[in-house]
């Protein structure tokens, strides 16, 4: 097992980043945590410390806010002496309005999130990596950035454009020993429902009714298999989805399903 890893991870106070850090964790890596709800940051941290063999440091992360990041690389940056991996998972899908009814606000907050955010946390990191000589960008995509479907045109904008950025950022570290993956999943029960409905639980449970859904640690089970590879294997790209999911829009539901 490998137990030298310094693996960076946003969006770390709940659902696929909470689910990550602590697979990591109990790798025996040292995991550092951003995100935006820090009384969460430091419960998870407790949890890696009272329950894994690796390690945890947490900083408050915002990233839409460039000033934010920049505190939260430095604070990285003294505390990690090598950063081996960095997970871009902080994102946020906001309604299902059509186009002639999208909200203005909801876009601009999940292009500045799900997009313009991986992009100023990469660049923060990204250097340090070329540096050594080696590294792991691991960004959380969607089944959505794949297809496009009816209300979805907000959303799967940002995730088509983290898409199309992967594969160049991809391209542009050709040759420098650092791996780029992009895990897309299809349909996963954590916070993300009940975010997009503005915290109405009917409609988030609704999305999962009569199926079963993929979960957090099915994710991070992923992450942990993509870091852990062999140095010369790259996952370049992961589309997992529930078993009764055949595409972003199509599902089998059935009263106690069997998948």
């Amino acid at each position: 097992m490998l137990t030298n890893k310094t693996v960076i991870i946003t969006g770390a106070s709940s659902g696929f980043g909470e689910a990550i850090a602590l697979a990591c964790a109990k790798m025996g890596w040292k995991v550092c945590l951003g995100a935006r709800r820090v009384p969460k940051l430091e419960a998870l941290c407790k949890i890696i410390s009272d329950t894994t063999k690796g390690s945890a440091v947490f900083h408050e992360l915002d990233v839409t806010c460039q000033k934010s990041v920049a505190d939260f690389s430095q604070f990285t940056i003294t505390h990690c002496k090598q950063i081996d991996g960095l997970i871009n998972n902080a994102g946020l899908g906001l309604g299902k309005d059509f186009i002639r009814d999208a909200n203005e606000k909801d876009w601009q907050t999940m292009y500045e999130t799900n997009v313009m955010g991986v992009m100023r946390i990469t660049k923060a990191f990204l250097p340090l990596m070329e540096k050594q000589r080696y590294g792991h960008i691991v960004n959380i995509g969607s089944i959505a950035g794949h297809e496009a479907y009816e209300g979805g045109a907000g959303y799967c904008g940002t995730k088509f454009a983290l898409r199309a950025f992967t594969k160049a950022l991809r391209q542009e570290t050709f040759g420098k020993n650092i791996r780029v993956t992009s895990i897309d999943p299809g349909m996963a029960e954590t916070e993300f429902s009940n975010v997009r409905f503005s915290g109405d639980t009917d409609k988030a449970k609704a999305v999962y009714k009569d199926m079963t859904p993929l979960s957090a640690k099915d994710i991070a089970d992923l992450v942990v298999f993509a870091l852990s590879r062999p140095a010369h294997v790259n996952i370049d790209e992961l589309i997992v989805t529930p078993t009764a999911q055949v595409s972003a829009t199509r599902v089998f539901r059935q009263s106690k399903s069997k998948y």
